[in-house]
């Protein structure tokens, strides 16, 4: 993990560099917003920490800058100030979470890595999410029929699913698939007495 540290203050820097090294990560320093942009959008960082009050640059401006490229990335702000109105502006701005100074090790490393979980989730889901729109399966759907299937162990056809939940045959169809596309519908053929067999499904259980 890495971790982006922006702070005028030096002595602050070096220990905020060695916090990061007691938790194995490793961590760039710059001392004003303009040099944090600068390097934050030519590298690669996991987590970013912000002093509120620089010169050139405050930590309002800075989040601002970096909150125009890169919207999920956490931005923890450490502050002497105390008041709520300053807070509300760094959270307007896109601040993720605050820490007073002096700041303790065991707190810092605890809030970074919780936000990174976090982060982390986000992104997992919003991947998720853009598989299902990019084939077109709506979740709400798709959980209708997985229910159906599961609540009636025997395999039943098309059409039949369809007038029980509601919903097109076409859509049930192309619903039931995904699902055996992703293993967990099973195709049974039916010979009937007269005419073609008929396709069934049902929940595959393992």
């Amino acid at each position: 993990m890495k971790i982006l540290i922006i702070d005028n203050d030096e002595s602050l820097r070096y220990m905020l560099s060695e916090f990061c090294k007691h938790a194995d990560w490793d961590s760039d320093t710059a001392e004003n917003g303009r040099e944090g942009v600068s390097k934050f959008l030519s590298e690669t960082y996991d987590v970013i920490l912000v002093d509120y009050h620089m010169p050139e640059m405050d930590g309002l401006q800075t989040v601002r800058e970096i909150r125009k490229h890169n919207t999920t990335i956490p931005i923890l702000v450490l502050t002497v100030d105390e008041r709520q109105e300053v807070a509300d502006r760094f959270i307007e701005e896109g601040a993720t979470d605050f820490a007073l100074k002096p700041v303790k090790a065991p707190d810092l490393i605890s809030r970074i890595r919780l936000h990174v979980q976090i982060a982390n989730m986000k992104h997992a889901k919003e991947e998720d999410e853009d598989v299902f729109t990019a084939k077109g399966i709506s979740k709400g759907t798709l959980q209708s029929v997985a229910e159906f299937l599961k609540e009636h162990r025997d395999p039943y056809p098309v059409d039949a699913i369809s007038k029980e939940i509601g919903l097109a045959y076409p859509t049930v169809y192309r619903y039931l698939m995904h699902l055996l596309e992703e293993g967990k519908v099973k195709q049974v053929v039916s010979h009937q007495k007269i005419g073609r067999p008929k396709k069934l499904y049902k929940w595959y259980t393992h």
